[in-house]
C-alpha cells in the first residue's frame, strides 16, 4: 500500500490544520488504506502491526464525525492498557486541537474516579478507556453511550489475551446497532473473528504486511533523554564516535530548521531538508551531501526519501518517527554495501511505549546504553587522536620538521615538553591552567588522519569552549559558507536546560564596552558599503556580536560583509558591502535579536 498526502484523503480543514502543525506530511500505509472508508461511516477491519500509525487512522475519522454541539459521549474506544488509553488519548487531542468544543477523556483503572467522574459530566464526547473501567462507568450511570455513534477496538488481540473478551461483549452488546465499529488487530485468531462476524456489518478488510527489515550490519541503540538534553547528548555522541558523515531524522519541519540552527551555532558542518525547501535547493543540498560537502544532513522523512547515498556511518533518530515502517527505512540508510552501519534513537517519557512497539513491529534488535559522561567522551577523543597520530607515524605520510625541533632543543626545551605542547594545542587546551578562556581563537578544521602531523607542525591553535557571551562571535566568526567542514568546540556540560543557570549579562556602558568585534567607528560610508538600520540599540542592550552573529546567521553569507557599526540609544547603523545590502533587509526583516522583532531599512548617504 502506497502513501498518500493527508490533503488527497478528504478530510476538513481542521483535521489538515493539525496533521500540519504535529509536523506530519504524508500518511502511512494504514491511514491510507483505512480513513477514506472509515469516513464513509462503514465498518473497517484492520490488520496492522502496533507501531504502524493505526491511531490516527480511526482517530481521524472518529473526530471528523463528534458534533462538538452534542455534550454526550459519541466516540469510545477501548484499549488494553492504561499506557495505551492515555497515549491515544493524547493523540486524539493533538488531531483534534483546532476543533473547538471537541473534548477527549482516558479512564482507566488506578486513576481517581472523581476526576473521571467531573471529565464525563462536563460533556466529553470521545472517551477512551479500558474494558474493565468502562463497564464499571456503565454501570453506575456515569458513561452513557445513547448517542454513540464509533466504537473503536485497538489491539482486540491483546485485549483477548488479556481475559477481556466477556467485558468486550457485554459494551458490543450494550450499543446501538446502527454504530460504525471500527476493529484494529495485528493477528487475526479465532476468537477475534468470532468477533468481527457477530458485531460489524459488512466490514472493509484492510490488511497491511508487516516487513521486516533485517538489516544485520546496522548495530541499533536507543536512549532514554530527556527532551530539553537531547541536542547535549547528539553532540556527544558525536565527538564519543568522532563521526563525520550522518542524517538526523527529525519528525517535524519545525524541528529540523531549529536543530540545524543549533548544531551550526555549535561548529557542526549541517545542511537541512523537508517539504518547505524548494526542488532547486533540494537538488543542491543533496548534491552537496554526496559530495561530502557538509557533515550531517537533517532531515524529515519525505524530504530524505530518494536520497541514495552507500557510505552513511550514522542514523540519528532525534525525534522517534511515526511508524515502525519508518524507522526501517530510516536505520537502512546505514549499513550499506557490506559496511557496518550505526543508528542511534531517542526517546523521552511515554515515547519508550511506542519505540517498543515499532521494535516487535519490525523485528530487529535495539539495546539500551546509558548517556555517556563528559569524562567518557574526552577520553575516546583522546583516543582516537592517538590512534590517528599512530596511524601517521607508521604511515610516515608527514613532513620532518627536524630544524623546527632542534631550535627548540638547543633552546633547552624536552622532546618531551615539545610534543606534549604541540598536543596540547591540538587538542584545545586552555591557555593556562587558571581556567581563563584564550585571548586568541582561530577557526580550525577537524583534524582527519591524513592531516595529525603536518597541523602539529604549523602549530595551529585549536578551538575552545564558547562562553555565552562568546556564542554570537563564534556563528559569526564562522558563518554557514565557511564550514568545509569545520571544527567544533569542547562537549559543554551536560545539564538539563530546566537546570542551566540564566545568563544575565552585565550592564555596561557601551562608549567603554569592547563585545569581542572591535569594529571601526562609522567616520563616514566607506566606499562599496551600503548602511543599514536596525530598531535595536542601547536600550536593548544589543552588541556588534549580536548583530554580526545574527546577519552570518540568517542571510548564510560570510561574517566580513560587515563593516562599520555604530549603536545609538534606540537603533544601530551597520554598514554591508553593497551587493548584499538587499539580502541583509529582505532576510532580517521580522527576525527577533534581544527580543525584538527587526525593522530593517537602508539609510540615505547623509543619516548620521
Amino acid at each position: 500500500m502506497e502513501k498518500r498526502p493527508f490533503s488527497e484523503l478528504g478530510l476538513s480543514p481542521e483535521i489538515l490544520k493539525a496533521v500540519d502543525k504535529m509536523g506530519f506530511e504524508e500518511a502511512s500505509p494504514i491511514q491510507t488504506a483505512v480513513i477514506p472508508f472509515a469516513l464513509t461511516g462503514r465498518d473497517v477491519v484492520g490488520q496492522s502491526a502496533t507501531g504502524s500509525g493505526k491511531t490516527a487512522a480511526f482517530a481521524i475519522p472518529a473526530i471528523e464525525k463528534v458534533d462538538v454541539q452534542l455534550k454526550k459521549v459519541q466516540v469510545l474506544v477501548l484499549c488494553p492498557t492504561r499506557e495505551l488509553a492515555v497515549q491515544v488519548s493524547e493523540e486524539f487531542g493533538k488531531l483534534a486541537f483546532f476543533k473547538r468544543g471537541l473534548m477527549e477523556v482516558p479512564i482507566y483503572g488506578g486513576q481517581s474516579y472523581e476526576r473521571q467522574f467531573r471529565a464525563l459530566a462536563a460533556g466529553a464526547q470521545v472517551v477512551i478507556g479500558t474494558p474493565g473501567r468502562v463497564m464499571d462507568h456503565m454501570e453506575r450511570g456515569t458513561l452513557k453511550l445513547d448517542n454513540l455513534k464509533v466504537i473503536v477496538l485497538d489491539e482486540a488481540d491483546r485485549m483477548l489475551d488479556m481475559g477481556f473478551r466477556d467485558d468486550i461483549e457485554h459494551i458490543l452488546k450494550s450499543v446501538s446497532a446502527e454504530r460504525q465499529c471500527l476493529f484494529f488487530s495485528a493477528t487475526m485468531p479465532r476468537m477475534i473473528q468470532d468477533l468481527i462476524k457477530r458485531y460489524t456489518r459488512n466490514p472493509e478488510w484492510v490488511r497491511i504486511e508487516a516487513h521486516a527489515a533485517n538489516a544485520p550490519q546496522v548495530d541499533q541503540v536507543y536512549y532514554e533523554v530527556d527532551r530539553r538534553s537531547k541536542i547535549e547528548v547528539l553532540t556527544r555522541l558525536i565527538d564519543l564516535h568522532d563521526f563525520r558523515f550522518g542524517i538526523v531524522f527529525c519528525s517535524t519541519k519545525i524541528m529540523v530548521d531549529e536543530l540545524d540552527d543549533h548544531l551550526h551555532a555549535r561548529g557542526y558542518s549541517t545542511d537541512r531538508l523537508h517539504g518547505d525547501i524548494t526542488q532547486a535547493q533540494r537538488t543542491r543540498v543533496m548534491d552537496k551531501f554526496r559530495r561530502r560537502g557538509f557533515e550531517f544532513l537533517i532531515a524529515t522523512d519525505v524530504a530524505a526519501r530518494g536520497l541514495d547515498v552507500d557510505d552513511l556511518e550514522v542514523v540519528f533518530n532525534f525525534d522517534l518517527p511515526n511508524d515502525g515502517e519508518d524507522y526501517t527505512h530510516r536505520i537502512g540508510r546505514t549499513g550499506r554495501a557490506g559496511k557496518k552501519g550505526r543508528a542511534f534513537t531517542f526517546v523521552s517519557g511515554r515515547e519508550l511505549y511506542k519505540l517498543q512497539s515499532m521494535i516487535h513491529y519490525a523485528r530487529l534488535k535495539i539495546r539500551r546504553e546509558r548517556v555517556p559522561s563528559l569524562d567518557e567522551v574526552e577520553e575516546a577523543k583522546g583516543n582516537v587522536f592517538v590512534e590517528k597520530l599512530r596511524a601517521t607515524l607508521d604511515e610516515k605520510k608527514f613532513r620532518p620538521h627536524d630544524q623546527m625541533f632542534d631550535r627548540l632543543l638547543e633552546q633547552g626545551y624536552t622532546s618531551t615538553d615539545i610534543a606534549s605542547a604541540l598536543i596540547h594545542m591540538m587538542q584545545g587546551a586552555e591557555a593556562d591552567q587558571t581556567g581563563a578562556a584564550p585571548k586568541a581563537k582561530a577557526k580550525i578544521e577537524r583534524p582527519t588522519l591524513a592531516a595529525p602531523a603536518a597541523a602539529v607542525a604549523a602549530a595551529v591553535p585549536a578551538p575552545v569552549a564558547m562562553k555565552p557571551k562568546e556564542f554570537g562571535q563564534a556563528r559569526a566568526e564562522a558563518p554557514r559558507a565557511a564550514f568545509v567542514p569545520a571544527a567544533k568546540p569542547a562537549a559543554a556540560a551536560f545539564v538539563p536546560m530546566a537546570e542551566k543557570p540564566r545568563y544575565e549579562k552585565p550592564v555596561k556602558k557601551f562608549a567603554d564596552e569592547k563585545s569581542g568585534y572591535e569594529r571601526k567607528p562609522r567616520t563616514g560610508r566607506d566606499p562599496g558599503y551600503t548602511t543599514v538600520s536596525f530598531n535595536v540599540g542601547r536600550a536593548h542592550l544589543v552588541t556588534p556580536a549580536d548583530l554580526v552573529g545574527k546577519i552570518a546567521g540568517v542571510t548564510r553569507l560570510p561574517a566580513n560583509i560587515v563593516g562599520a557599526i555604530d549603536i545609538h540609544e534606540d537603533h544601530t547603523h551597520v554598514d554591508v558591502i553593497s551587493e548584499h545590502a538587499e539580502a541583509v533587509t529582505s532576510k532580517l526583516a521580522g527576525i527577533r535579536v534581544k527580543n525584538q522583532s527587526l525593522k530593517v531599512a537602508v539609510v540615505s548617504p547623509d543619516a548620521k
